[in-house]
């Protein structure tokens, strides 16, 4: 079908024939600025006066304009350097915020069966705590490095490899496929940038939450005003 504006904000093109949310087994969601409401990389570089500087970098990766995103972040990481872990705890407590409608959906999803995975280019330190919040089944991110209570500027690296980046959010997603038994069309990705595209090009429903033009573009659902939950709109709970 083409692009259709079903109510103001909600924008639909190529949906499947069936539109059911039971119809879907696993939904994945990516974090910084999709299931909630900040770049935790570039508040955590405002404690040391280096927000601008990283948020440029930050803009640049998810308008796809830098294709690197593995050396994208590396770079903002290093720029975090002696960040202490009281300033990503005031970050969290402070500033993160849970986008509208994620815990609605989210409860959605869980209650027809769905299990629910955030795999994010952003960091366990945040994504555990969201993880513990909405009740998420599986989490994927990066771990930054910390030593006698202050960040390296450096990542951990994990048996999946050092840093999640589109490919690894791709590759994430098949593998719960898998995992749960499952085809990928029997998925849902969302997300607002553009590492997020290999892993909605792999879902059977591809969602933009208030993403970045080329992600829209490409999107089957796009929410371009309100919260999450407006997928309820698009995928009857019938």
């Amino acid at each position: 079908m083409a692009t259709q504006e079903i109510s103001p904000g909600l924008v639909v093109q190529n949906l499947p024939a069936h539109r059911r949310l039971r119809d879907y087994k696993l939904i994945a969601f990516d974090m910084d600025s999709t299931l909630i409401n900040i770049e935790c990389v570039d508040e955590i570089a405002d404690a040391v006066d280096r927000k601008v500087e990283v948020a440029a970098i930050t803009e640049a990766a998810m308008r796809g304009e830098i294709t690197d995103f593995k050396d994208s972040l590396r770079r903002r990481v290093a720029l975090l350097k002696g960040v202490t872990v009281a300033d990503m705890e005031r970050v969290y407590a402070e500033r993160l915020k849970l986008n509208p409608g994620a815990m609605e959906l989210v409860a959605a999803c869980k209650s027809v069966g769905m299990q629910v995975l955030l795999v994010s280019g952003g960091f366990t330190f945040f994504a555990d705590r969201v993880q513990a919040s909405l009740s998420i089944d599986v989490v994927r991110a990066n771990v930054l490095a910390i030593e006698n209570g202050a960040l390296t500027g450096g990542l951990v690296d994990q048996p999946w490899g050092d840093i999640c980046d589109g490919e690894q959010k791709r590759l994430t997603l098949l593998e719960m496929c898998a995992k749960l038994g499952i085809s990928p069309s029997q998925a849902i990705a969302m997300g607002d940038g553009a590492n997020d595209l290999p892993m909605m090009g792999e879902a059977g429903l591809s969602v933009a939450y208030h993403a970045k033009p080329t992600v829209r573009a490409q999107a089957q659902v796009a929410i371009n005003t309100g919260g999450l939950d407006r997928l309820l709109e698009v995928l009857s709970l019938d």
